[in-house]
Protein backbone atom coordinates (compact mmCIF):
# COMPACT_ATOMS: atom_id res chain seq x y z
CA UNK A 1 0.00 0.00 0.00
CA UNK A 2 1.27 3.64 -0.99
CA UNK A 3 2.22 5.90 2.02
CA UNK A 4 0.41 8.94 0.38
CA UNK A 5 1.62 12.54 0.64
CA UNK A 6 -0.09 15.96 1.06
CA UNK A 7 0.70 17.91 -1.92
CA UNK A 8 0.62 21.36 0.08
CA UNK A 9 2.30 20.71 2.90
CA UNK A 10 4.48 17.47 1.86
CA UNK A 11 3.64 15.27 5.08
CA UNK A 12 3.87 11.76 4.23
CA UNK A 13 1.02 9.32 5.85
CA UNK A 14 0.87 5.70 7.22
CA UNK A 15 0.35 3.39 4.43
CA UNK A 16 -3.55 3.31 2.96
CA UNK A 17 -4.77 1.51 0.17
CA UNK A 18 -6.91 5.08 -0.87
CA UNK A 19 -5.80 8.79 0.26
CA UNK A 20 -6.71 9.90 3.33
CA UNK A 21 -9.76 11.59 3.76
CA UNK A 22 -7.94 14.66 4.72
CA UNK A 23 -4.51 16.56 5.84
CA UNK A 24 -5.08 17.11 10.00
CA UNK A 25 -1.79 19.42 9.17
CA UNK A 26 -3.52 21.73 6.44
CA UNK A 27 -6.48 21.78 8.67
CA UNK A 28 -5.35 23.15 11.30
CA UNK A 29 -5.40 27.25 11.62
CA UNK A 30 -1.52 27.43 11.34
CA UNK A 31 -1.38 25.58 7.78
CA UNK A 32 -3.96 25.76 4.92
CA UNK A 33 -5.49 23.62 2.40
CA UNK A 34 -4.54 24.00 -1.09
CA UNK A 35 -6.81 26.63 -3.16
CA UNK A 36 -7.78 23.42 -5.58
CA UNK A 37 -8.91 21.03 -2.78
CA UNK A 38 -6.79 18.50 -1.15
CA UNK A 39 -4.42 17.06 -2.98
CA UNK A 40 -2.20 13.99 -2.69
CA UNK A 41 0.92 12.21 -4.27
CA UNK A 42 3.65 9.40 -3.75
CA UNK A 43 6.77 9.39 -3.24
CA UNK A 44 7.40 7.71 -6.38
CA UNK A 45 5.73 9.93 -8.20
CA UNK A 46 7.35 13.02 -6.71
CA UNK A 47 10.89 11.10 -7.44
CA UNK A 48 9.78 11.07 -11.61
CA UNK A 49 8.48 14.73 -11.52
CA UNK A 50 11.10 16.54 -9.00
CA UNK A 51 14.98 16.30 -8.15
CA UNK A 52 17.10 17.37 -5.18
CA UNK A 53 19.79 20.57 -5.12
CA UNK A 54 22.43 19.16 -2.85
CA UNK A 55 25.17 22.35 -2.04
CA UNK A 56 26.46 24.61 -0.16
CA UNK A 57 24.57 27.32 2.42
CA UNK A 58 26.70 29.48 4.08
CA UNK A 59 29.02 26.38 5.37
CA UNK A 60 26.96 23.69 5.64
CA UNK A 61 25.80 21.00 3.52
CA UNK A 62 22.14 21.52 2.53
CA UNK A 63 19.09 19.86 0.50
CA UNK A 64 16.75 21.00 -1.09
CA UNK A 65 13.72 20.37 -3.47
CA UNK A 66 14.74 21.87 -6.37
CA UNK A 67 11.57 23.61 -7.68
CA UNK A 68 8.07 24.63 -6.41
CA UNK A 69 6.74 21.80 -3.94
CA UNK A 70 4.82 22.07 -0.42
CA UNK A 71 6.94 24.12 2.03
CA UNK A 72 9.85 25.38 1.10
CA UNK A 73 12.15 24.20 3.52
CA UNK A 74 15.55 22.84 3.39
CA UNK A 75 17.65 20.22 5.21
CA UNK A 76 21.00 20.82 6.39
CA UNK A 77 23.87 17.59 7.07
CA UNK A 78 25.54 18.87 10.71
CA UNK A 79 28.80 17.04 11.48
CA UNK A 80 28.55 17.30 15.29
CA UNK A 81 30.19 15.64 17.54
CA UNK A 82 26.88 13.92 17.91
CA UNK A 83 26.93 11.97 15.32
CA UNK A 84 26.42 13.46 11.43
CA UNK A 85 22.83 14.91 12.38
CA UNK A 86 20.35 15.62 9.79
CA UNK A 87 18.35 18.81 10.77
CA UNK A 88 14.81 18.96 8.87
CA UNK A 89 13.87 16.81 6.32
CA UNK A 90 12.13 16.81 3.21
CA UNK A 91 9.24 15.17 1.39
CA UNK A 92 11.46 13.52 -1.55
CA UNK A 93 14.53 10.95 -1.29
CA UNK A 94 16.64 10.44 -3.94
CA UNK A 95 19.75 7.44 -4.07
CA UNK A 96 21.82 10.53 -5.52
CA UNK A 97 21.36 12.71 -2.42
CA UNK A 98 21.28 9.72 0.12
CA UNK A 99 24.72 8.53 -1.92
CA UNK A 100 26.17 12.01 -1.43
CA UNK A 101 25.38 11.96 2.57
CA UNK A 102 26.84 8.48 2.37
CA UNK A 103 29.57 9.83 0.73
CA UNK A 104 30.34 12.49 3.58
CA UNK A 105 30.50 9.95 6.41
CA UNK A 106 26.58 9.17 6.28
CA UNK A 107 24.09 10.20 8.85
CA UNK A 108 23.49 9.05 12.67
CA UNK A 109 20.51 10.49 13.83
CA UNK A 110 17.09 12.64 12.02
CA UNK A 111 16.22 16.14 14.48
CA UNK A 112 13.34 18.21 12.95
CA UNK A 113 12.72 21.12 14.42
CA UNK A 114 8.19 21.27 13.90
CA UNK A 115 5.37 18.82 12.57
CA UNK A 116 5.45 21.31 8.99
CA UNK A 117 8.92 19.65 8.65
CA UNK A 118 8.64 16.36 9.24
CA UNK A 119 7.93 15.43 5.52
CA UNK A 120 8.79 11.51 4.68
CA UNK A 121 10.50 11.36 7.78
CA UNK A 122 10.85 7.58 7.81
CA UNK A 123 12.13 7.07 4.39
CA UNK A 124 14.90 9.13 5.26
CA UNK A 125 15.74 7.01 8.45
CA UNK A 126 15.51 4.12 6.23
CA UNK A 127 17.41 5.44 3.72
CA UNK A 128 20.24 5.25 6.47
CA UNK A 129 19.77 1.90 7.85
CA UNK A 130 16.75 2.88 10.23
CA UNK A 131 18.59 5.93 12.25
CA UNK A 132 16.63 7.52 14.80
CA UNK A 133 14.47 10.48 14.37
CA UNK A 134 13.79 12.81 17.44
CA UNK A 135 11.31 14.66 17.62
CA UNK A 136 9.33 16.85 20.79
CA UNK A 137 7.09 14.85 22.60
CA UNK A 138 4.82 17.83 22.78
CA UNK A 139 4.06 17.34 19.06
CA UNK A 140 3.41 13.23 18.98
CA UNK A 141 -0.34 14.23 17.99
CA UNK A 142 1.38 15.90 14.60
CA UNK A 143 2.78 12.16 13.60
CA UNK A 144 1.24 11.14 10.67
CA UNK A 145 3.42 7.92 9.69
CA UNK A 146 4.41 6.63 13.27
CA UNK A 147 7.32 4.04 13.09
CA UNK A 148 9.71 2.90 15.50
CA UNK A 149 12.70 4.99 14.79
CA UNK A 150 10.73 7.81 16.35
CA UNK A 151 12.29 8.97 19.59
CA UNK A 152 10.08 11.64 21.71
CA UNK A 153 12.42 13.89 23.99
CA UNK A 154 10.72 15.92 27.05
CA UNK A 155 11.41 19.10 28.68
CA UNK A 156 13.14 22.03 27.93
CA UNK A 157 16.37 21.12 26.81
CA UNK A 158 18.11 17.75 25.45
CA UNK A 159 22.14 17.91 25.52
CA UNK A 160 23.03 15.29 22.78
CA UNK A 161 26.93 16.19 23.34
CA UNK A 162 29.26 18.37 24.71
CA UNK A 163 28.59 20.85 21.60
CA UNK A 164 25.17 20.33 20.74
CA UNK A 165 21.78 20.85 22.41
CA UNK A 166 18.12 20.63 21.92
CA UNK A 167 15.81 23.32 23.08
CA UNK A 168 12.16 23.93 22.89
CA UNK A 169 11.26 27.25 22.23
CA UNK A 170 7.88 26.33 21.99
CA UNK A 171 5.05 29.24 20.05
CA UNK A 172 4.57 27.82 16.94
CA UNK A 173 4.10 24.62 17.93
CA UNK A 174 4.15 23.53 21.79
CA UNK A 175 7.24 21.49 20.93
CA UNK A 176 8.77 23.82 18.63
CA UNK A 177 12.65 23.59 18.90
CA UNK A 178 15.95 24.98 18.17
CA UNK A 179 19.56 22.71 17.92
CA UNK A 180 22.24 24.90 19.32
CA UNK A 181 26.07 24.11 18.38
CA UNK A 182 28.59 25.06 19.59
CA UNK A 183 30.70 24.37 16.38
CA UNK A 184 29.85 25.18 13.11
CA UNK A 185 31.58 25.87 10.11
CA UNK A 186 31.90 29.35 11.96
CA UNK A 187 33.43 31.03 14.80
CA UNK A 188 30.82 31.77 17.56
CA UNK A 189 28.71 28.79 17.72
CA UNK A 190 24.96 28.38 15.52
CA UNK A 191 21.55 28.31 16.12
CA UNK A 192 19.34 27.03 13.62
CA UNK A 193 15.61 27.22 14.95
CA UNK A 194 13.46 25.92 12.29
CA UNK A 195 10.82 28.77 11.62
CA UNK A 196 10.30 29.36 15.78
CA UNK A 197 12.40 32.49 14.66
CA UNK A 198 11.77 33.18 11.55
CA UNK A 199 14.33 35.29 9.46
CA UNK A 200 12.92 37.77 7.62
CA UNK A 201 13.68 39.17 4.36
CA UNK A 202 15.97 41.89 5.78
CA UNK A 203 18.04 38.93 7.27
CA UNK A 204 19.09 41.29 9.69
CA UNK A 205 15.89 40.77 12.24
CA UNK A 206 13.67 37.65 13.11
CA UNK A 207 9.76 37.47 13.73
CA UNK A 208 7.79 34.94 15.57
CA UNK A 209 4.49 33.94 14.39
CA UNK A 210 1.80 31.17 15.38
CA UNK A 211 0.89 30.98 11.65
CA UNK A 212 3.60 31.95 8.69
CA UNK A 213 1.04 31.37 5.46
CA UNK A 214 -2.07 33.13 7.68
CA UNK A 215 -0.07 35.63 9.47
CA UNK A 216 -1.27 34.88 12.67
CA UNK A 217 1.37 36.43 15.29
CA UNK A 218 2.49 34.71 18.22
CA UNK A 219 1.52 35.52 21.63
CA UNK A 220 3.79 37.90 23.81
CA UNK A 221 3.86 35.54 27.05
CA UNK A 222 4.89 32.77 24.37
CA UNK A 223 7.71 35.15 22.90
CA UNK A 224 8.91 36.02 26.15
CA UNK A 225 9.05 32.47 27.20
CA UNK A 226 11.34 31.82 23.65
CA UNK A 227 13.30 34.38 24.58
CA UNK A 228 14.02 33.28 28.27
CA UNK A 229 14.86 29.40 27.20
CA UNK A 230 17.48 31.34 24.32
CA UNK A 231 19.11 33.42 26.97
CA UNK A 232 21.52 30.95 27.80
CA UNK A 233 22.84 29.79 24.84
CA UNK A 234 25.82 31.90 23.26
CA UNK A 235 25.91 31.93 19.04
CA UNK A 236 27.14 34.23 16.20
CA UNK A 237 25.52 32.71 13.35
CA UNK A 238 22.01 31.17 12.34
CA UNK A 239 20.70 29.10 9.65
CA UNK A 240 16.82 29.73 9.08
CA UNK A 241 14.15 27.32 7.83
CA UNK A 242 15.13 28.14 3.57
CA UNK A 243 17.88 28.05 1.46
CA UNK A 244 19.75 31.27 2.24
CA UNK A 245 17.68 32.62 4.83
CA UNK A 246 20.61 32.96 7.75
CA UNK A 247 22.35 35.50 9.57
CA UNK A 248 25.98 35.00 9.50
CA UNK A 249 27.97 37.47 12.18
CA UNK A 250 26.10 38.85 14.62
CA UNK A 251 23.06 36.31 15.21
CA UNK A 252 22.96 36.69 18.78
CA UNK A 253 22.39 40.31 18.75
CA UNK A 254 19.83 40.44 15.85
CA UNK A 255 17.75 37.77 17.83
CA UNK A 256 18.20 40.07 20.90
CA UNK A 257 17.14 43.29 18.65
CA UNK A 258 14.20 41.19 17.48
CA UNK A 259 12.91 40.28 20.48
CA UNK A 260 12.95 43.60 21.89
CA UNK A 261 11.19 44.93 18.65
CA UNK A 262 8.53 42.67 18.32
CA UNK A 263 7.50 42.70 21.61
CA UNK A 264 7.01 46.59 21.32
CA UNK A 265 5.23 46.47 18.35
CA UNK A 266 2.43 44.29 19.20
CA UNK A 267 2.37 45.98 23.12
CA UNK A 268 1.73 49.31 20.74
Amino acid sequence: MPHFICDTCGTQFAATPEPPAKCPVCEDERQYVGWQGQRWTTHDELRQRLRLRLGDDDGLTAIAVDGAFAISQRALWLPTDAGNILWECLSLVTPEAVEALKARGGVDRIVISHPHFYGAMVEWSEAFGGVPILLHEADRGWVQRPARQIDYWRGDELRLSDTVTLIRCGGHFPGSTALHWRGGPHAGGALLPGDALQVVADRRHLSFMYSYPNHMPMPPSAVRAMRDRLAPFAFDSLWGYSWGRNIIGGARAAVDRSFERYLAAVAA
